[in-house]
């Protein structure tokens, strides 16, 4: 990938003398800034046409997501830089700071919807013939300067530049409409083309806010020991090798190595781990996540804004910019249609009265008649429409779907890659299997869940829930002490008895060779093996582990039946991997992961030309699910970073909507090609029409308004999808 992830440009220009050109020097420097207006690759285009083509910069480097611009050039400081991006209409200021972009003021929202109001009034005056024709033209031309002026600014701008992007493209379509009188249909494009930009600006304003959110994981303050006390500070200014505190239930401010204590912490937000992990003295901690039952001291090995959490936040935020966002298919059409349809009709204007003598004004209104069908009216709303209603099928499916790239690569998709935790599994821990090693199974239940049920700790969690819902009464518990990562012990019906992992085990001298087989069996599923003992030995093992959901190996087939091939990636051990992919018949599973070796492992498919989409639930899948080309969220269990940073989210956890989503996207594509064949194809037909002499401008109106509307219809078809 490029140097920081971003769009790269350069040229080998070489270095300019500093007398040759004014204000600048021999010595080529960085220069960081942020561009608020800088939204979407139509400005970043611009500014790389204008930027690019000066001597005095060498490079330019993109970061749309937080609207900066690195600029390596040869100016003594950053106010020609400055100019030049003013007189594109943006403007530049420095970045100070390293954070994420601030959200812009919000703009006055009246305005649009005056335009919307006065193009509908318009639109109804004209058809139903209500007051004079000026009325009719002054409404239309309030809804143009109500909510077309902002894009009429950049179009001009885009013009003089001689780029005719979307912008430009738009200007032109009104102006051309409003000079042969079709004010309605002016002022409808301007409203519809707006409303699009700001539908556009509030997605991407969204995903910026999700980068922001994954800051506030890890604490602002941390608790130091200083000046012989402990001491809050801010954790910004907490040094390595600093001794800090953390108290049962908060959140751990920094990276570390534990020094004191023994604690639970749940891992989560950055290993994906689906249980706690028990913690002593030289183990690693990371910021951002939970401390469990004890209170802990550590020295902080790395400053907070180098922490594992930090470097998550970053991977996010590089894995979003290294996603080249898609262009609007009019934007990339119209550098081959306008300018060919513009050029034909200046030709048609000008070359018939000029060498054969043709009358002007037949010829002129021809012209004007071309000028409508380049009107983009229906192509502008062909894609739009299929989008909006494949959307809204998916939305009543329960599948939120954050934009049209997304379901219109969907039916491109060759591989899914899926969490494990939370995604294919529920995310909570249940007990699996009950061993009765010596004794009835009720009596040794009721034991076991007694000791469980005193315990805050997940695993003694599951054996009490299970004990539960089998009705099992439990018995007083005397002595009850917690051994921190070990398990308990207790007095029950006046036995002495221990409830523990393969550790406690081990340290009480009560393992034996036939223990230790039917234990490793049992891990080698994956699964958390505890024993219930007394003072002779084991009396029956229980293993618990996060079930698979029922619903996951019908939606892997289903994936297969449609051609997409998955893979399992987690921070579980590769034994819970692989027992969970063979559950589910995934075609493939890695272990073990961070979350960089995920993002690593879903490059790696892309690598080979492969669209790949990831399914996640944590922040841990932040980074994945923001790299792949499609991140599908498990909306209902999954954490707000998660939704906010995939494309799609699944709002019930129901995985069998992946194929669901899949043939949408498949249904949505088709119409769309009809919808575009179809606007292009009529005007094809009144183009040609014209040409012959046979075209009008009612019927290049009636061209325009038919082929919009066969779209509509066309694409109104997917609301009516069911499956």
């Amino acid at each position: 990938m490029p140097q920081d992830n971003c769009c790269h440009h350069s040229h080998t220009a070489p270095p300019p003398s500093t007398g040759a050109i004014a204000g600048a020097t021999g010595e080529a420097r960085w220069t960081h800034l942020r561009i608020e207006a800088m939204d979407c690759p139509t400005e970043e285009r611009l500014l790389r046409d204008a930027l690019g083509k000066r001597e005095e910069i060498e490079a330019l480097e993109f970061n749309l997501m937080q609207r900066e611009l690195r600029v390596r050039h040869h100016f003594t400081d950053i106010e020609p830089l400055q100019k030049l991006v003013a007189a594109l209409g943006m403007q530049a200021e420095p970045v100070d700071g390293a954070g994420p972009a601030a959200a812009p003021a919000a703009k006055p929202w009246w305005p649009l919807a005056l335009g919307g109001v006065a193009a509908l009034a318009a639109e109804v005056c004209e058809w139903f013939g209500f007051g004079p024709q000026w009325l009719v033209a002054a409404l239309a031309i309030l809804a143009i300067l109500a909510a077309g002026l902002p894009t009429y600014r950049k179009g001009l701008i885009a013009l003089k530049n001689r780029d005719l992007n979307i912008n430009a493209l738009m200007s032109i379509a009104v102006t051309g409409a409003l000079l042969i009188g079709q004010w309605p249909e002016a002022a409808m494009v301007a409203v519809l083309f707006a409303i699009a930009e700001v539908i556009e600006a509030r997605s991407l304003q969204r995903a910026r806010q999700a980068i922001r959110q994954l800051l506030g994981l890890a604490p602002q303050r941390a608790r130091v020991w200083r000046d012989e006390r402990w001491q809050d500070i801010a954790a910004a200014e907490v040094e390595p090798g600093t001794r800090v505190q953390v108290r049962p239930g908060e959140r751990i401010a920094l990276d570390g190595e534990l020094l004191a204590g023994r604690s639970s912490v749940n891992q989560a937000p950055i290993t994906g781990e689906s249980l706690p992990v028990e913690k002593e003295a030289g183990d690693t901690l990371f910021a951002g996540t939970i401390n469990g039952e004890g209170e802990l001291e550590y020295r902080s090995t790395r400053k907070a804004d180098d922490s594992t959490l930090a470097r998550i936040i970053h991977a996010v935020e590089s894995a979003q910019n290294a996603k080249a966002p898609t262009q609007r298919f009019v934007d990339r059409f119209s550098r081959i249609y306008t300018p060919l349809v513009f050029a034909i009709a200046l030709l048609t204007a000008v070359l018939p009265p000029l060498l054969f003598g043709g009358a002007w004004l037949d010829w002129v209104y021809r012209a004007l008649v071309l000028l409508v069908i380049a009107c983009p009216c229906a192509l502008v709303i062909s894609t739009p429409v299929t989008l909006v209603s494949g959307l809204a099928a998916a939305a009543r499916q329960g599948i939120l779907v954050k934009g049209g790239v997304y379901l219109e690569m969907g039916r491109q998709l060759a591989w899914v890659a899926l969490d494990k935790t939370g995604t294919l599994t529920h995310g909570q821990p249940r007990q699996t299997d009950f061993i009765a090693l010596r004794g009835a199974e009720r009596p040794l239940r009721v034991l076991a869940s007694s000791l469980a049920a005193r315990s805050d700790h997940p695993v003694s969690q599951a054996l009490a829930r299970a004990a539960q819902a089998d009705g099992l009464a439990l018995e007083n518990v005397e002595n009850f002490t917690a051994i921190a990562g070990r398990g308990s012990r207790g007095d029950v019906q006046g036995h002495a008895l221990h409830l523990g992992n393969h550790r406690l085990i081990e340290e009480l001298g009560l393992c034996s060779a036939e223990l230790e087989a039917r234990l490793d069996a049992l891990e080698r599923q994956g699964k958390t093996v505890i024993a219930l003992l007394d003072e002779s030995g084991p009396l029956a093992l229980f293993a618990v582990a996060d079930a698979i959901r029922e619903s996951s190996r019908e939606a892997v087939a289903e994936l297969h039946r449609l051609g997409v091939r998955s893979l399992m990636l987690t921070g579980d051990n590769p034994h819970t991997a692989a027992a969970i992919a063979v559950q589910a018949g995934i075609d493939d599973a890695s272990g073990n992961l961070l979350p960089e070796d995920k993002l690593a492992r879903i490059e790696q498919l892309q690598a080979s030309g492969q669209r790949v989409g990831m399914v996640g639930d944590g922040i841990n899948d932040a980074p994945a699910l923001a790299r792949a080309d499609i991140g599908f969220a498990m909306g209902a269990a999954g954490t707000d970073t998660a939704i906010e940073t995939a494309g799609v989210a699944l709002m019930d956890d129901d995985l069998r909507k992946l194929p669901l989503f899949i043939r949408l996207s498949r249904r949505t594509h088709a119409v769309l090609v009809q919808n575009i064949a179809l606007a292009l194809g009529i005007k094809a037909v009144f183009l040609a029409l014209t040409l012959a002499g046979s075209g009008t401008l009612w019927m290049a109106v009636f061209a325009d308004m038919g082929a919009s509307l066969l779209v509509v219809f066309n694409g109104l078809r997917l609301l009516r999808a069911a499956h």
